[in-house]
């Protein structure tokens, strides 16, 4: 496995396509509104149905990676509010520290990092966690998101029943019990394949587009210490979560690990700019691309360090 192979399969894709939203944003003045409101109501419910339809892990494997993911992010979000209140953050800002602390990118990213590193069973796992991941960020995600803007908890929480990603969940987890999920060949299993595969280039242009309007006097300490989190300690907890579960499937079980460990999920920026109360003195638009910016990057170095030490059987 050469490191430098690592880099130019999973991370230089992303990086190259961000960089031409950064352009448009920069020459064109491109607003992401837009482009938000199409993958919160479109794309994005499109490519967790359909990978939730078509992953083809047993049931035992599945209930597993269910509870590991399950279990990490609860234990990343307690620790997530708990370090942002200490270091002195507020709501809105405070919303989107946890955000980007929990919430790893393991669709553009992790799927195909997962699939140079361990096939396809890497593959299907991915497939599996991001569609657990659209799930808890499409409802978790938007409640945390939406409760700096001025309203009640009740109302915030209403707003995530307006999103239809949770409801096309329930319909494909309904028909894939019954048996009724349409062939892979169908018109409406390769619509909706389309529409998800759109996502991820799409993300990445908002990506871009939202670098382009950061401020350079954004707070690196906070930016810092939210990646800090995300990168060094989602993995250790990420592990903590796969032993306690217990898998018998070892392979799945790193692949796990390694999803949770990938750097800020893009989504997170358009959960912010769509739900969120842009503050006037200290946006938190600003910070979470900054900070989804700073963990790509810096992944570059842990990620493939992950990849070796789990390649390597040196843990797990």
């Amino acid at each position: 496995m050469s490191l430098l192979s690592i880099f130019a399969t999973a991370i230089l894709p992303v990086v190259a396509v961000a960089g031409a939203g950064f352009a448009l944003g920069r020459l064109k003045g491109t607003d992401p509104d837009a482009l938000n409101t199409i993958t919160v109501y479109v794309l994005a419910p499109a490519l967790v149905v359909h990978s939730l339809a078509t992953s083809s892990l047993a049931g035992n494997t599945i209930l597993s990676v269910v509870l590991a993911v399950v279990l990490f992010t609860t234990a990343m979000l307690l620790l997530a509010e708990g370090v942002g209140r200490l270091t002195g953050h507020s709501e809105p800002l405070l919303g989107a520290f946890v955000l980007v602390s929990i919430f790893p990118n393991t669709g553009n990213y992790g799927i195909p990092l997962a699939d140079f590193a361990f096939g396809a069973t890497g593959r299907s796992t991915a497939v599996l966690v991001t569609a657990l991941q659209g799930v808890l960020l499409y409802t978790v995600g938007i409640y945390i998101a939406a409760r700096g803007s001025g309203g009640s908890p009740l109302a915030d929480m209403r707003r995530v029943f307006g999103v239809p990603l949770i409801y096309a969940v329930v319909v494909a987890l309904a028909l894939r019990w019954v048996g009724a999920v349409p062939p892979t060949e169908s018109t409406a299993m390769q619509t909706l394949e389309l529409l998800g595969n759109a996502s991820i280039p799409v993300m990445l242009l908002i990506l871009g587009i939202q670098l382009s309007n950061v401020d350079g006097d954004s707070d690196f300490r906070s930016v810092s210490i939210a990646s800090a989190m995300k990168l060094l300690l989602a993995p250790v907890l990420a592990f903590a979560a796969v032993l306690a579960v217990g898998f018998q499937n070892q392979t799945v079980a790193r692949v796990v690990v390694l999803l949770l460990a990938t750097p800020t999920g893009v989504t997170t920026i358009i959960l912010v700019g769509a739900f969120s109360h842009q503050s006037t003195d200290r946006s938190p638009g600003e910070f979470v691309s900054a900070t989804v910016f700073l963990t790509t990057v810096t992944s570059a170095v842990t990620v493939t360090l992950l990849v070796w030490l789990l390649q390597s059987g040196l843990v797990l």
